[in-house]
């Protein structure tokens, strides 16, 4: 993939945790990851860190960007703030872009109906369900799924999501992948040489 950039969308009780490993490991590996926020005026995670978005949604287009990162946080259940970025999350794909989303960023997919007719996951299925959206049938209960240019997870599996993150974009593959996973996932020390020849 001949693009670097990875958009990664920041909002108000954005979920700190689930893409630390993401982001660390596309930016040491050749990957810039820009900040994107509803506007550029700073945001606050749950974790209580500010963020300075790099950009507004408005300004992103799919031609710059190797992938959409949407995160969980507590106002995709609480009302429809954030469906502009599921909404952005539907332009990416419709261009061939990547998406990736995690926790509740899945329901904001599933309500823009985007998960329909993909194999996904969550939380759990009924998190899902609750969305009213058509896609129950696709639903894999599983620790991250990528169905083409759509990865999802459940707000558990931040390294799992990362994989498959590295997977699709071709950080790493086969042997290494794996190395990483084992590495990161389960604390196995022999992945760390085949991850680093």
């Amino acid at each position: 993939m001949t693009r670097r950039t990875v958009h990664l969308a920041v909002y108000d009780t954005y979920a700190d945790w689930e893409t630390g490993h993401t982001t660390a490991h596309l930016t040491q590996n050749d990957h810039t990851v820009k900040t994107v926020g509803l506007t550029t005026a700073p945001v606050t995670t749950m974790g209580g860190m500010r963020i300075q978005p790099d950009l507004a949604l408005a300004d992103l287009d799919p031609a710059d960007s190797a992938l959409l990162v949407l995160t969980g946080a507590e106002l995709w259940d609480t009302g429809d703030e954030l469906a502009p970025f599921a909404a952005a999350a539907h332009t990416f794909l419709d261009s061939g872009v990547p998406v990736a989303a995690i926790c509740g960023a899945t329901a904001g997919l599933a309500r823009e109906g985007l998960l329909d007719d993909r194999a996904h996951t969550s939380a759990v299925s009924f998190y899902l369900d609750a969305t009213g959206y058509k896609g129950g049938e696709h639903y894999v209960d599983t620790d991250a799924v990528t169905d083409g240019n759509l990865i999802t997870a459940g707000p558990t599996e931040p390294v799992a999501f990362a994989r498959e993150v590295l997977a699709l974009l071709g950080v790493y593959e086969g042997e290494k992948l794996d190395a990483w996973y084992r590495l990161f996932h389960d604390s196995d020390p022999s992945a760390f040489e085949i991850l680093n020849s």
